[in-house]
């Protein structure tokens, strides 16, 4: 059975990912701070894996407790590293926080992957890293433009620093530059547990929906598309995590062209904020109230992906469609409020 340690692997598609691996026969050793997820996802993930969780409560950022996992855990054959803050409002104030922290944890990461000669890596990339692209959809090969925040900085970096790794040790590489998961898992016991700080924008409609917010804030109506807000390309959740499965299947059975690939992981197809709002209300029968605000920093106008190549080369495709995305996701907001998880982050 192949070993695999995944970073980051009780945050919301580290999550996913694990139970994907563990469905599909690997045997995962999961590093996690638990400081911006719940310690509920240790549990809920050996209740549908039906395997209780090698897990490490451990900080990235200190190099000698990360160095101890990896010794404990014998041989590796593979790195799944998620272990990141990634809120994009957050970085805009506050972005040298984020090069401490996802820098920093990358850092140590590609150092004990050196060390004990791991020979394959799966970063956690992200469609941020194209900026405003001057075309649409984006491919692996469209030029990246200047960051729009921190958090988008950082994926841009990490993905220098793992080319450098892949040119100086025996490691092959894969970047996953996936879009805008959303969702959660068929069981409803694993999904996006923001923290403050995040504003993604499905987990704020659910809010909305159920009460917990007066509305849902939408930043900005006059951007150049089709109804003024921005457009994403909406994936979902289990979708995202399987793109990691076949990656790591594709590396071990030396199906790479290169040490140093990179695959986009999103559905082709973007949709608007306002049209994201009408799916849910659809899909679920429940009103959005919204209000509209001002633009807020670090927000590109839209991106959607060209996601051929992985496709081709690895045999992914997405399989969830938009309504069955937006169902999970209000699934999973029923769990948080039946079992009193909204306001985790205020409790002591």
């Amino acid at each position: 059975m192949s070993k695999i340690l995944v970073t980051g692997g009780c945050g919301y598609i580290g999550s996913h990912t694990v139970v994907d691996l563990i469905e599909h026969g690997f045997e995962v050793v999961v590093i996690d701070s638990l400081e911006r997820t719940h310690p509920i996802f240790v549990e809920n993930i050996a209740k549908i894996t039906g395997k209780k969780l090698n897990f490490h409560q451990v900080n990235l950022c200190n190099l000698e407790a990360t160095k101890e996992v990896f010794k404990k855990s014998g041989p590796i054959d593979g790195v799944i590293h998620f272990a990141a803050y990634k809120a994009v409002a957050e970085s805009t104030r506050e972005p040298f926080k984020y090069y401490r922290n996802n820098i920093g944890s990358l850092t140590n990461v590609l150092d004990c992957i050196a060390q004990f000669n791991i020979p394959n890596f799966v970063f956690s990339s992200s469609c941020s890293v194209y900026g405003n692209a001057k075309e649409q959809p984006v491919t692996e090969q469209t030029p990246m433009q200047e960051a729009e925040c921190a958090y988008a900085a950082t994926k841009q970096i990490g993905e220098i620093m793992s080319l450098d790794m892949s040119k100086q040790f025996e490691v092959n590489n894969i970047m996953l530059r996936y879009f805008n998961p959303i969702g959660a898992h068929k069981s409803g016991l694993i999904g996006n547990f923001p923290h403050p700080t995040d504003n993604a924008l499905v987990p704020y409609i659910c809010k909305a929906a159920v009460g917990e917010i007066p509305y849902l804030s939408i930043f900005g109506t006059d951007y150049p598309t089709r109804d003024g807000t921005c457009i994403r390309d909406y994936i979902h959740v289990s979708d995202i995590a399987h793109a990691h499965t076949l990656a790591l299947q594709y590396l071990q059975a030396e199906k790479n062209d290169s040490k140093y690939e990179i695959f986009n992981v999103g559905t082709g197809r973007g949709s608007s904020v306002k049209e994201m709002v009408d799916a849910f209300e659809k899909a679920n029968g429940r009103k959005v109230p919204i209000k509209e605000n001002p633009r807020r920093p670090g927000d590109v106008d839209q991106i959607f992906a060209d996601y051929s190549h992985a496709k081709n080369k690895i045999g992914w495709e997405p399989k969830l469609n938009l309504v069955e995305m937006m169902r999970s996701a209000w699934q999973w907001q029923q769990y948080i409020s039946d079992n009193d998880l909204m306001n985790i982050y205020q409790k002591p």
